[in-house]
């Protein structure tokens, strides 16, 4: 059952990345003609944001296509990882298109052009409703889903910029500020910038396998360490393999005796409960010593010694 749930979600994220990817692109190509068309740098920068944007979310569509591959002999957590690595790279053309943005709307600004309004206002309009709704359509887990996180973030953003495109328009039309329009254009530099820090730094540590964000490390290794017959835990790492599943290893010291099988179903549940984390792998050792993890080829264990002091 768990496997069929997750083709449904990873299909349903497939067909709602192609909808929104393909809605986008339609309004980023009739954007970009009225902005040639009217020489809006407003609009052309919009248009240009929202072709990143494009790129991105046909990125995000790509990940959660691949994010459906079933795992192989050598791929063997399958490809969910690829909804990792597209937010990154979403992230530095963010960072890319934001630069370009700044740089042309400051050359604008010794002579700024004259604009007309009104169009504007209407296709800046048009640009809140497509995002808004673009956004509403992928808004389903991407609290715990990096890759909808990325594309719902770049949604937002796009609304709130384009609503500052119809203000910038309102600006033009009725107090004839032509300054507006450059303005405006490194407005969207800068939204577009600080929007994609926070995208960059989460993709980075998620693609370095970093402990996901809301996970506390200390938190999952105390609840392991005071469960039943438990004397100490080590070689504790918990990471996410994309998509909303995160993984955990953990090695358990337990030299009582009892039925370990029992005793790791129920703490699975738990872990799952607790931290969101569903896919645990526990290693149960009978004896203290501990010595075949302790070797030079396994670096990872750190904090090796600090976990047994701390399970005292």
């Amino acid at each position: 059952m768990g496997h069929g749930h997750h083709h449904d979600h990873t299909f349903n994220a497939t067909r709602t990345f192609a909808a929104v990817t393909l809605i986008n692109l339609a309004y980023t190509a009739l954007e970009a003609g009225y902005g040639f068309a009217t020489n809006s740098l407003a609009l052309l920068s919009d248009a240009l944001h929202n072709l990143g944007d494009v790129l991105g979310l046909g990125l995000a569509w790509g990940a959660a296509v691949l994010a459906r591959r079933a795992p192989t002999e050598r791929h063997t957590y399958g490809w969910r990882r690829a909804t990792l690595l597209s937010p990154l790279a979403n992230a530095l053309l963010l960072v890319a298109f934001s630069g370009a943005l700044a740089w042309e709307a400051m050359r604008r600004f010794s002579a700024p052009p004259e604009i007309p309004a009104l169009p504007v206002m209407v296709v800046a309009a048009l640009g809140i409703a497509v995002n808004l709704g673009a956004a509403w359509l992928v808004r389903d887990g991407h609290e715990h889903d990096l890759n909808r996180r990325g594309a719902f973030l770049h949604l937002v953003a796009d609304a709130a910029v384009s609503l500052a495109a119809v203000l910038a328009g309102l600006g033009m039309w009725w107090l004839g500020w032509e300054w507006l329009d450059p303005a405006i254009a490194l407005l969207i530099g800068v939204v577009v910038a600080v929007g994609a820090f926070g995208l960059l730094r989460d993709a980075f540590n998620a693609a370095m396998d970093a402990v996901p964000r809301g996970i506390d490390r200390t938190q999952v290794q105390d609840f392991l360490a005071t469960q039943p017959g438990v004397q100490a835990v080590h070689h504790l790492h918990i990471w996410s393999l994309g998509a909303g599943e995160i993984a955990m290893t953990a090695h358990l010291v337990r030299p009582a005796a009892g039925d370990h099988d029992a005793f790791i179903d129920r703490l699975n549940h738990e872990l799952d409960h607790r931290f969101g984390i569903n896919h645990p792998t526990l290693q149960i050792e009978q004896g203290r010593a501990c010595e075949h993890d302790r070797h030079d080829r396994a670096p990872h264990g750190d904090g090796h010694q600090h976990d047994h002091d701390h399970a005292h």
